[in-house]
């Protein structure tokens, strides 16, 4: 097809094989930029093992640059690529053009990874890709000056409110004007949907809309989780916080500066590198609960590999896709790059947790996970998200009264998810 070279311009390629036997076929896979490395490592080994050929191609630095890729090589049918890389919220999105591949993959392999993350890969009845990686929120915390006060992990938003403050007007008294309690993400972006779905997730407030299309937002339990967070800004959070996405808020918590820090697991890896203020001083756990009786719901930051219901070697891509998301594969990814894994029981694995200590004590938030709306809004989910993200931002900060904000972006919500349909 003419369009083929225009499709890959730009992207580097590379073919990774062994001595290939007379009939080896070639399959053609996406992969990160940030992991190609470990992929060329992985897919050597796959042509080692079957004999056959993999055509890798680098995605854009900027992943969201991939989407109007994609969108081409849908629209036209191409069978350029076989296997995909899919970030979580472009599951429902790209729904229509993936293969289901629950007949190609044993259950005992499915059953492998975290239920959270398989769980969010079916859609409409069918498993549309295979947890890569994970991420999803964490509560980083200076378990040094936690024990210098006697306090526990907090379990609950509530006591992590309490035991911020308490810390932080203690530390202030100390001699320390700079500290606060708690850095987290409060800039209007992506950034704040993800911190807001936690608070009210884990307060039994729902997925903002439900996998049926129904705008869930305006309840007493989401009134209650955002008025709690509106009360953090000033005074267990700078007002800044209002600005801060992932880097500016991990600069606060890596300076010495916050008793608690909201993010994502590659800050254990930057708060603990040679040379830092806090190597030896963090520690990690799941999100606090917003409600007895519900889970952590940390925001769930999956990638995932999925086939191309227009590649023409689907039995093969397949394979290939099994190996890629398999023990052996995922193990390596972790000790070489860090990577969490979704297969459980690599989380006992001595060699990982060695590389990668806080597994163990993350374990319960990667179970507890909870997705993003992307699968029941679709393509229209950047435009809710969008929504849902500004109307969080003027609530926490100050701008009107919370339950007439709640009851605008409801109406806000459902015309966007009408407008989707």
């Amino acid at each position: 097809m003419k369009h083929k070279l225009k499709m890959l311009a730009g992207m580097a390629v590379v073919a990774i094989a062994s001595a290939l036997p007379a009939k080896a076929e070639t399959v053609s896979m996406f992969c990160s930029a940030t992991d190609y490395e470990l992929c060329e490592k992985a897919i050597a080994k796959w042509s080692e093992k079957t004999g056959n050929e993999v055509k890798l191609n680098r995605m854009p630095q900027n992943l969201d640059d991939a989407i109007p890729i994609y969108q081409q090589l849908f629209a036209a049918q191409s069978s350029d690529i076989d296997v995909l890389y899919i970030d979580v919220i472009w599951l429902g999105m790209f729904k229509d053009h993936l293969l289901d591949v629950t007949s190609m993959i044993p259950e005992d392999e499915v059953k492998a990874h975290f239920a959270s993350a398989t769980d969010a890969a079916r859609l409409d009845g069918k498993l549309l890709a295979m947890p890569f990686y994970i991420d999803t929120g964490l509560m980083f915390y200076r378990k040094d000056l936690l024990e210098k006060y006697g306090k526990e992990p907090p379990k609950t938003w509530d006591e992590m409110t309490a035991t911020a403050k308490e810390i932080q007007d203690a530390e202030r008294k100390a001699g320390n004007p700079d500290m606060w309690g708690y850095a987290w993400q409060g800039r209007s972006y992506e950034g704040l949907t993800c911190d807001a779905l936690e608070w009210i997730a884990s307060a039994g407030g729902g997925k903002i809309i439900s996998d049926d299309g129904e705008v869930t937002i305006n309840s007493p339990v989401t009134e209650a989780a955002l008025t709690r967070a509106r009360g953090w800004i000033g005074t267990i959070s700078p007002e800044g916080v209002l600005n801060y996405d992932e880097e500016n808020s991990r600069a606060l918590f890596e300076s010495g500066n916050a008793v608690f820090h909201r993010n994502w697991p590659y800050v254990w890896g930057t708060s603990q590198a040679e040379g830092g203020k806090l190597v030896g001083k963090v520690g990690v756990s799941a999100l606090p609960l917003g409600a007895e009786g519900q889970k952590s719901s940390g925001t769930l930051g999956t990638a995932y590999l999925g086939v191309s219901k227009y590649s023409g070697k689907q039995e093969l891509a397949a394979d290939l896709l099994r190996y890629m998301v398999g023990f052996e594969d995922q193990k390596m990814r972790a000790i070489e790059g860090g990577y969490n894994p979704t297969v459980e029981a690599l989380y006992e694995d001595a060699d990982v947790l060695a590389k990668i200590p806080f597994l163990g004590m993350a374990k319960t938030a990667f179970e507890e996970s909870v997705a993003r709306p992307s699968a029941a809004t679709g393509k229209n989910y950047n435009r809710i998200s969008r929504t849902f993200y500004r109307a969080v931002h003027d609530i926490i900060s100050g701008k009107d009264d919370v339950a007439k904000e709640l009851a605008d972006l409801e109406r806000r919500l459902q015309r966007d998810v009408k407008a989707g349909e």
